[in-house]
């Protein structure tokens, strides 16, 4: 199978447990869960039997030891996170609004994902990807936007594909330089994943065809445009695929998005038909909401199919 790459963040998350506006009052919160998109990326490509590895910092803490621990059991390849004896484990605090929005604090520039560490295992894993994952989260910090986009360069120059899911929160949109930096990484994306408006975020065009023509003609090989409960679509120039959402109850979307898109990157990496790859991340984003916590939900490839085989 090919080699999955992610460079990025490593968080711990703590969740309000009550609906509301933002943290300005104390309040009952639940957590820490292993967390981060580009972790949440790879810890859901593994549990599918994909060989998946991560570029990251943690700690060295406790939620340091939680996060590489849950990757570690998971089949995640972590010789290329590095323990900051310096900084801490980043963090992420969030609390859902009444509109189904979030509230976020982060902490992730500031902590030991926020630092490159180019360390000899990581240069290993870099010269033997054959995919390479990008998450706009994790271009927040300007040395790990750099090393995606020179890793990109590399893999795409050797032959290997880039994936690349936008996931763009307020709190990192505007970051000096963000627009810049996405728009070079779609230039080298084969796989765009955006959620729902994102698909026009990066193009000039005023409607959904027209965003899809012009993303197809930037050089994307596929358009993967999530939906939430709605499902997704499939789009690469020769066909759409529509897929519905899976019915369930909601517990907590955090992460569904990540597990959505690590399922579908890895079927298409294995030549799964692009029919049966959304039906089955569909599947996968479904049941990521019926648990509390990031990567609680995250699924292995018999559980998906069975899933699916019931809802038939």
């Amino acid at each position: 199978m090919k080699k999955l790459l992610v460079i990025g963040e490593i968080l711990v998350e703590v969740m309000a447990d009550s609906i509301g506006d933002g943290f300005v009052q104390p309040q009952s919160l639940t957590g820490p869960f292993p967390s981060g998109a580009s972790a949440i990326f790879a810890d859901q490509a593994a549990r599918l039997g994909q060989p998946a590895a991560i570029v990251s910092a943690v700690g060295d803490d406790d939620f340091g030891k939680l996060n590489l621990d849950r990757l570690a059991r998971d089949g995640v390849d972590i010789s290329g996170v590095f323990v900051d004896p310096d900084r801490p484990t980043g963090s992420a605090f969030v609390r859902y609004r009444k509109n189904g929005g979030r509230d976020f604090v982060f902490n992730i520039r500031h902590s030991a994902c926020g630092r490159l560490n180019v360390t000899a295992p990581v240069k290993k894993l870099i010269e033997t990807a054959d995919h390479l994952h990008v998450t706009g989260s994790s271009l927040s910090s300007p040395e790990f936007a750099e090393l995606n986009l020179e890793v990109a360069r590399r893999l795409r120059k050797r032959g290997g594909t880039v994936s690349f899911d936008p996931n763009l929160r307020k709190e990192i949109l505007s970051a000096d330089g963000m627009t810049d930096t996405l728009a070079r990484i779609l230039a080298l994306t084969d796989l765009y994943l955006p959620s729902g408006d994102e698909l026009m975020l990066l193009t000039k065009a005023k409607d959904r065809p027209g965003a899809i023509a012009e993303l197809l003609k930037f050089g994307a090989r596929a358009v993967v445009q999530k939906l939430g409960a709605e499902g997704a679509r499939f789009h690469d120039g020769n066909e759409t695929i529509i897929q519905s959402g899976f019915p369930v109850k909601e517990k907590d979307p955090t992460g569904a998005g990540d597990c959505f898109g690590a399922t579908f990157t890895s079927l298409w990496l294995r030549g799964f038909s692009p029919k049966r790859a959304l039906e089955l991340a569909a599947a996968s984003g479904a049941l990521a909401v019926t648990k509390r916590g990031p990567m609680e939900g995250a699924s292995d490839l018999p559980t998906l199919e069975e899933f699916v085989r019931t809802k038939r």
